[in-house]
């Protein structure tokens, strides 16, 4: 959990400390066989690149490249295989990537791509290559909660940045923000003055699938780091929330649980309903059980970005 002043106005004695906050040291980027993009925030929590990074995938295939995912995870360079890994093996946001586009976990990013491209990749998406990325990128992606903006503006431990503002913002080619029009607005009287590149708004749509969620009475559940953007897309479409459950970013769905989530549903009629990072993570028992409800990253524009991809 977030301490509370990171996302507060900053008081006197912030205002002195603050500025001494470094956050993480980066290291210098290393030469890549392929092109890469990198996408990343700064800062802290989720902030939405994981759609940032589908949504790249998919783009860069329709453009006919050979795209692949490297993200970050533990030992040598391993493809994900959505048949034989599960998201406790690798993690549920590269298993949930993986349906996208062909995807690798390495703790070095660089033996990731490397590998990647000995597998035929023309191209990589690098998810979390920004700030103070490992891999040189050809187009370095921030992607930031357009509500939260940059907290405070200062670096951990003093704020919720993982590096210094203004460095950190000199180091991305491209901010996209993700929320609302209203929170798009703030975001902008905000913070607009500070980013030195170009900056695109995008919010996170549902996906088409003809579920009829008007008047559906649901019990939901998410292990998001933003939940509450989930219930919300759910009540836009009409569904009637029974319960919404909001759980710790990347929380284990026990069998404890979800029967308890279940037995809820069944009293009251309703149906259960999480997310698709989330149901990668559903025991197996339940899959079954559960709607998920897709969405999709919808950007204002494409065109700095298809002018700088290869």
């Amino acid at each position: 959990m977030a301490p509370r002043f990171w996302y507060r106005p900053p008081g006197p004695l912030l205002r002195l400390i603050g500025p001494l906050g470094r956050g993480v040291r980066g290291t210098v980027p290393v030469p890549s066989p392929i092109p890469v993009v990198a996408v990343g925030s700064l800062a802290r929590g989720g902030t939405g690149k994981t759609p940032m990074v589908i949504a790249l995938a998919q783009r860069l295939v329709m453009r006919g490249k050979a795209v692949h995912v490297v993200t970050r995870g533990e030992g040598a360079p391993l493809r994900v295989d959505e048949r034989a890994h599960s998201a406790a093996d690798i993690g549920d946001e590269p298993l949930l990537i993986a349906a996208f586009a062909p995807t690798w976990v390495a703790r070095e990013p660089a033996d990731g791509v490397r590998a990647a491209a000995a597998a035929g990749a023309e191209i990589v998406v690098l998810d979390g290559g920004v700030p103070a990325g490992p891999v040189a990128a050809k187009l370095r992606v921030l992607v930031e909660d357009a509500a939260r903006g940059f907290g405070n503006g200062f670096a951990w431990p003093f704020g919720p940045l993982k590096t210094r503002l203004k460095p950190g913002l000199a180091e991305a080619d491209l901010v996209v923000t993700i929320g609302s029009e209203a929170m798009q607005d703030q975001f902008r009287r905000s913070w607009g003055a500070q980013i030195p590149c170009h900056h695109v708004p995008g919010r996170l749509a549902p996906l088409e699938t003809g579920m009829e969620w008007a008047g559906l009475e649901v019990v939901a559940f998410a292990g998001i780091a933003a939940p509450e953007r989930f219930f919300a897309s759910l009540r836009a479409l009409g569904a009637n929330l029974v319960r919404a459950q909001a759980l710790v970013d990347h929380q284990e769905l026990t069998d404890t649980l979800m029967a308890r989530l279940e037995n809820e549903a069944r009293m009251t009629g309703a149906q259960l309903v999480t997310t698709e990072k989330d149901a990668v993570r559903l025991p197996r028992a339940f899959r079954q059980k559960v709607i998920s409800l897709p969405v999709r990253l919808d950007l204002e524009s494409w065109e700095r970005i298809d002018a700088a991809l290869p």
